[in-house]
């Protein structure tokens, strides 16, 4: 049905995410459970109890407790409800900067497959955002 009214945009620059343009539009997002089971939650958990043991083992005595505890937070972010992709992002910069030597290790959390299918389900909007951090 055509009501005689011109709608017209422009849309540049670096955008991402959803754009609507008209009259009388509905959007909704519904965020579904992670389809994550049991089992994959458990080797993810593995996952950072391993990590944990190899910072234990390996950062440099003066910062073995701050890099534990940038792994309590990185599993926290990584199994939140919502992911907190900004957390995953600082923690792993975090390591870069301070225990380069175990960054690689930090970075396997980061891009485990399990944690991309958390993210997955927070939604659009998060996936683009972690993708541009990782």
């Amino acid at each position: 049905m055509s009501t005689g009214q011109t709608i017209s945009a422009t849309i540049s620059g670096d955008v991402s995410g959803q754009v609507a343009v008209g009259t009388n539009i509905a959007q909704s997002q519904t965020l579904g459970a992670a389809a994550v089971s049991a089992e994959e939650l458990a080797r993810l958990r593995a996952a950072f109890a391993d990590l944990a043991v190899q910072v234990a083992a390996e950062a440099p005595p003066q910062r073995r407790a701050a890099a534990a505890e940038r792994i309590g937070e990185l599993e926290q972010a990584c199994l939140a409800d919502e992911p907190d992709v900004t957390t995953i992002q600082y923690v792993a910069r975090w390591f870069r900067s301070n225990v380069p030597q175990l960054a690689g290790a930090v970075a396997g959390i980061v891009i485990h497959p399990i944690v991309g299918k958390l993210v997955g389900a927070a939604g659009d909007a998060l996936v683009a955002e972690f993708q541009r951090s990782t």
